[in-house]
């Protein structure tokens, strides 16, 4: 899954990360210094989730495969259905939370994965589930061709004004369970690209009985040393003989490559014989370079620091970094597909899209796909957005720039509308022209970066609280639906719920009355059913009109 694109009005931030695993080279760094941020991990409670070692980790997920049968089993699961691991958390406390894709008589269910959750003794404490309809069909014989998919998928992509629309990944046969009633299906996956130049992975579920649209969602999520945003930074870098590279053996082996204004491939990696990299001025080419790979190594070192996290992946290994994609393309994406971050110099190639609340944002595409998997539409959608927003402004704050202070704008740096305002909003999202402060029924029916707001304007009332308020420098003013008054509980605790529920409580069905119901449990597990954070956690649902 692709994801990224910065601006659409149709506005669009996605998930960027880098690295892939290299040669172990010597780790040096640029000349100046940082800004002093912190580097011991920041405490948490016993709830929350824990680093694993790869032992550990492989470990448990050995366990949960060994058990799948019997898992299956327990959960009623019928004769024909199967579970597949994909990740497993395990909290301070014990519990351990595996999340688990499924098949039908051998066929891909999407729509239905669940969680586990598992106490330290053994116990089954309780079950998260994207459906909760019982999985069963009469047939698995389609009453329509692949062909008729095939051709429905790319009339939708022209009608999306998509260039060189082709088929990535011809229709196979899913089971379709997001919707209701499961029913057998057609998912056809379009490449070529989008109309602003980002590259399309347009996903089609088509009813494989009727040739009915079931569902449609862009793979793409997209967004908005010597740097152009961040100052002098730290850099690490490897040398080889009289060479250095770009190259981050100390979180994965990050990896940060230039396309010279290609479209595709991986370009070539940024090398020179000194051990200083850009100017700070977008004429040297790796200067953009600089700031994708600080923005990595702080998206690294925040997730690891803040959740003990691994990597994009929990895994240690490393993603890697595109830079200067096409021509004045206004935008910067995270896919999958390749494990890779990718920006644009912007427009006229003036302002590359590598500020650190843009990679920051980008890369978490990656840490939500690789957890809950969010859909990429609906009220799911929104949610997939906000929770960019929510951990790009975590990768803000953790590094503590003075270059580029924390803040709760996003892409306040790119100047994506030409007039010095940033792109959104957390405190009262509506002040971009089209983001949502609250939920209404028709929130889902907006685009992913509007109906994010909701989800966006939760956490800053829960961090910062309602009303007037000035950080770091930047006036702020947080209203609520009812008028109520919310009491923040500041913005380390609210990153911890948030994470916690992505990680143990979502799914890729989760809407926001799931995410409220999510985001509380987390608050339980961390901090208890009659704490003062779970109280915050209703608050700020309440004061965006989610109950």
């Amino acid at each position: 899954m692709t994801h990224g694109t910065i601006r659409s009005r149709r506005t669009t931030l996605a998930a960027a990360t880098a690295v892939a695993a290299a040669a172990a080279l010597l780790s040096t760094s640029l000349t100046a210094s940082a800004a002093a941020r912190p580097t011991a991990a920041t405490a948490r409670p016993a709830g929350a989730p824990v680093a694993l070692s790869a032992t550990a980790r492989t470990g448990l997920i050995r366990d949960a495969q060994a058990g799948l049968a019997q898992t299956a089993k327990a959960l009623g699961l019928g004769s024909q259905e199967k579970l597949v691991v994909k990740d497993v958390v395990k909290d301070g406390n014990g519990t351990v939370h595996t999340r688990y894709e499924r098949t039908y008589a051998g066929l891909p269910v999407l729509g239905g994965d669940l969680i586990v959750h598992t106490s330290g003794s053994g116990r089954t404490e309780g079950v998260t589930r994207a459906s909760k309809a019982t999985l069963k069909l009469a047939s698995l014989t389609p009453g329509i061709a692949a062909a008729t998919a095939r051709k429905q998928a790319l009339s939708l992509a022209k009608k999306d004004r998509s260039a060189k629309p082709a088929v990535e990944r011809a229709p196979r046969k899913v089971v379709w369970a997001a919707g209701g009633k499961p029913v057998l299906a057609y998912e056809t996956v379009i490449g070529g690209f989008q109309d602003d130049g980002t590259p399309n992975q347009l996903h089609v579920v088509t009813d494989a009985a009727t040739g009915k649209k079931l569902f449609q969602y862009q793979g793409i999520e997209t967004g908005v040393g010597n740097t152009r945003y961040s100052g002098k930074v730290d850099l690490a870098t490897a040398q080889s003989g009289s060479s250095y590279t770009l190259t981050d053996d100390s979180r994965g082996g990050h990896k940060t490559y230039d396309l010279d204004h290609q479209q595709d491939g991986t370009g070539a990696l940024f090398s020179q014989d000194n051990d200083t990299w850009g100017d700070g001025t977008t004429s040297n080419a790796a200067t953009a370079a600089a700031d994708a790979a600080y923005g990595a190594q702080e998206t690294w070192d925040f997730y690891k620091n803040t959740f003990g996290r691994s990597g994009i992946k929990n895994d240690g290994v490393g993603a890697y970094s595109r830079v200067h994609y096409g021509n004045s393309y206004v935008n910067a994406f995270w896919d999958d597909s390749c494990f890779c971050m990718t920006y644009g110099d912007g427009t006229n190639d003036s302002d590359p899209l590598t500020a650190l609340d843009v990679a920051g944002h980008e890369m978490s595409h990656g840490v939500t796909s690789n957890t809950a998997g969010l859909e990429y539409s609906g009220e799911s959608g929104g949610l997939n957005e906000a929770t960019s927003d929510i951990f790009g402004t975590g990768v803000e704050f953790y590094a503590n720039n003075s270059s580029d202070p924390g803040d709760y704008l996003i892409g306040e740096k790119i100047d994506i509308n030409g007039d010095g305002t940033p792109l959104r909003y957390m405190d009262k999202p509506s002040k971009d022209g089209g983001s949502a402060d609250y939920w209404s029924s028709s929130v889902g029916d907006e685009d992913v970066h509007y109906s994010s707001g909701v989800a966006n304007h939760f956490f800053y009332l829960l961090s910062e609280g309602s009303g007037a308020k000035t950080v770091n420098g930047v006036d702020y003013d947080s209203p609520t639906k009812d008028g109520s008054t919310v009491t923040g509980i500041g913005r380390d605790k609210a990153l911890q719920i948030w994470y916690k529920a992505l990680t143990t409580y979502f799914t890729s069905t989760t809407d926001y009355a799931d995410a409220r119901k999510g985001t509380l449990s987390a608050a339980t597990d961390l901090y208890g059913a009659d704490s003062a954070e779970y109280k915050a956690v209703e608050a700020a649902w309440t004061g965006v009109d989610v109950h």
